[in-house]
């Protein structure tokens, strides 16, 4: 996995954000095993600690879960990747839609540009 980081935000939320868009997206498949916080830290060029606490964050949205004996693993719920797929869409719908009310869409307008646009995509 590589990571990028920029000043924006901490540095564990952007670990959190790049594992959550590599889950969603297939990228990490359920019941795929975690490197060992130490073995992420290096490849991410962080601390310890830091990786710790993106990882405990991912526990926390039910993204990743430990078994005591074997480490960390992505989940198998796929209700909680769909339901954290649908709330990743609707965020960017919901962003897109703002900035194209600020260009001067609006509702109609702004669906006879979707549509044309996926028409576009068919023939590529």
């Amino acid at each position: 996995m590589k990571f990028q980081f920029d000043t924006n935000s901490p540095i564990y939320l952007q670990i959190v954000e790049s594992f959550k868009s590599s889950i969603l997206s297939g990228e990490l498949t359920p019941n795929s095993k975690v490197l060992p916080v130490r073995d992420l830290a290096l490849e991410a060029g962080v601390n310890p600690n830091t990786m710790q606490k993106a990882l405990a964050e991912l526990e926390r949205l039910e993204l990743v879960r430990t078994e005591r004996t074997s480490g960390r693993f992505i989940t198998d719920n796929n209700e909680q990747i769909e339901k954290m797929r649908k709330e990743s869409a609707d965020a960017e719908i919901k962003s897109f839609i703002q900035r194209m009310e600020k260009l001067g869409y609006d509702k109609n307008s702004l669906l006879s540009v979707i549509e044309e646009a996926l028409k576009q995509e068919e023939y590529k």
